[in-house]
């Protein structure tokens, strides 16, 4: 589980990196048909906005250094290994390449190996592992981008409504009220702060998000999810203000914080609920 958590996190990274381009240029692609269709002249930012679209996907082109262009070879792709040999740098121009790669190589490969030791070879390791991957890679998109992709969210809560349609992490009824009641809690709250101040609080990337949550782990786990994430939030961006004089208007990332929550929920979500309701 291992091995293959630091093969996945290499390809994570492409996600990561490409598919908010995709989207991007999806966008972009759109709204130059539209301005076709309605006969208006398409701005030339358009134009070749769509024209650089073509042809780039998760799979091509070839990754390739983003300061001389340089093709990755096969040998200078292997997880980790690959970074620690060329000691941090282009093996063509020495441009040096960012840190994240490895990182999220080694947070993959970690999570899946715990995930082997907390659930064994069984059909909620394998659950697990897809929820976890997914988290991953929603997590630093959405920190980059401010992006929570419909893409990896919306079937993430079919993957984990069908995941438990053999009770792998939680029975269905659980995971089917989770998915209701995960989206519906956020959605009250986005609607009640945009009444209220009139501003948009949050995303709706973070209601599904917290859906397909609610999709794997059940009901039952909602609130240990929902207080953790608000709890890491509110303390991270109370610091960023306080510390970093990071300005109250500028928006935060919520998907992170979802994410991370949700992970300490997969692994000890009921120890945490029944440790609070004994001390209740």
């Amino acid at each position: 589980m291992f091995v293959l958590g630091l093969a996945v996190g290499s390809f994570l990274n492409v996600v990561i990196h490409r598919l908010p381009r995709m989207l991007e240029r999806a966008w972009f692609t759109d709204i130059a048909s539209l301005f076709g269709e309605r006969g208006w002249q398409s701005p030339a930012a358009l134009s070749a906005a769509m024209g650089a679209g073509s042809g780039y996907n998760l799979v091509a082109p070839r990754s390739a250094c983003p300061a001389c262009g340089h093709r990755i070879r096969p040998i200078e792709n292997i997880p980790v290994l690959s970074y620690l040999w060329l000691r941090g740098r282009c093996s063509a121009c020495r441009a040096p390449i960012s840190v994240r790669y490895p990182v999220v190589e080694m947070a993959a490969a970690v999570l899946s190996a715990a995930v082997a030791v907390r659930f064994g070879f069984s059909l909620a390791a394998a659950a697990a592992v897809v929820l976890l991957w997914a988290l991953l890679a929603l997590s630093l998109i959405d920190f980059d981008t401010q992006l929570l992709p419909d893409s990896i969210t919306l079937p993430l809560v079919w993957a984990g409504l069908a995941f438990n349609l053999f009770g792998a992490l939680t029975d269905l009824r659980s995971a089917v009220l989770g998915a209701m009641a995960g989206y519906l809690v956020l959605w009250s709250v986005y609607w009640l702060f945009k009444l209220a101040t009139g501003r948009e609080g949050m995303g709706f990337g973070d209601f599904k998000l917290l859906s397909a949550l609610g999709a794997f782990l059940g009901w039952q786990l909602l609130p240990v999810i929902v207080l953790l994430s608000s709890l890491v939030g509110a303390v991270v961006g109370g610091a960023l203000i306080l510390l970093a004089r990071r300005g109250r208007e500028v928006p935060m990332p919520f998907g992170p914080y979802l994410a991370c929550a949700g992970a300490v929920a997969l692994f000890a979500g009921q120890e945490i609920t029944r440790a609070y309701l004994e001390l209740l």
